[in-house]
């Protein structure tokens, strides 16, 4: 990595700086376009005390989930449990603080720490315990509550393509949190399936701009499939 050129040649040294107790907000929906290399670095590594920001906690066994093993995730930021049985028993155990956060509130929380934005008020949530001991206002007869933008050490985040420079491609449902994760972390790590060399990709392809990005590299996936509908006839 030298320069305007941000490719780096391991996953030991696209994750280097990464201390226990840090944040990390990581990319993808489900298993769908998830950093699952960099999540393995953040294992091999043992860092822990770690707050994490993410849509869900992988599975068992896989993504995020392989961070649980070894109780490395003190707190996380999702929007549900999911089909994870060791998430649901160290959640119900009290071995990991779980802050519920809705979907929507989730994204638009990385957008705004990525745009300089503090915070912002929104209705949902409100009347409920996500919306407990939180500033509320009214706007023309209607309750809002103010979240706070989240802003973390490291974001890693999965990509299709890339070029040198650090600009990103996502494909189909990867484009979920992952362009908005890539912008509020202090470090931003991308891995992709294919780096290309500039001006491959034309402007009106790139989802995420290069200033974002900080390191780059290509790696393999094993891309799981959550769940297969096969029809007969």
């Amino acid at each position: 990595m030298a320069g305007f050129d941000k490719r780096v040649n391991s996953y030991e040294e696209a994750m280097a700086g990464i201390e226990s107790g840090m944040t990390v907000v990581a990319g993808g929906f489900g298993l769908c376009g998830i950093p699952e290399n960099l999540i393995a670095e953040i294992k091999r590594r043992g860092v822990n005390d770690l707050t994490v920001i993410s849509n869900n906690c992988g599975v068992d066994g896989f993504g995020l989930g392989i961070l649980l093993e070894d109780k490395q995730i003190s707190r996380i930021y999702a929007s549900y449990v999911g089909e994870n049985a060791m998430f649901e028993q160290q959640m119900l155990n009290d071995e990991i603080e779980v802050i519920l956060t809705p979907q929507g509130t989730l994204a638009e929380k990385m957008r705004a720490g990525g745009a300089g934005i503090p915070a912002f008020y929104t209705a949902t949530g409100y009347g409920t315990p996500i919306g407990e001991g939180k500033e509320v206002r009214e706007f023309n007869g209607r309750h809002y509550i103010l979240e706070e933008a989240f802003h973390a050490d490291f974001a890693i985040v999965k990509g299709w393509k890339a070029d040198r420079f650090g600009n990103v491609v996502y494909r189909d449902t990867a484009q979920n949190f992952n362009p908005l994760a890539a912008t509020c972390g202090k470090i931003t790590v991308v891995e992709v399936e294919e780096i290309v060399e500039p001006g491959e990709l034309t402007p009106d392809q790139i989802h995420t701009p290069g200033i974002y990005v900080d390191r780059i590299i290509q790696g393999t996936f094993e891309k799981r499939i959550e769940k297969r509908t096969v029809r007969e006839g």
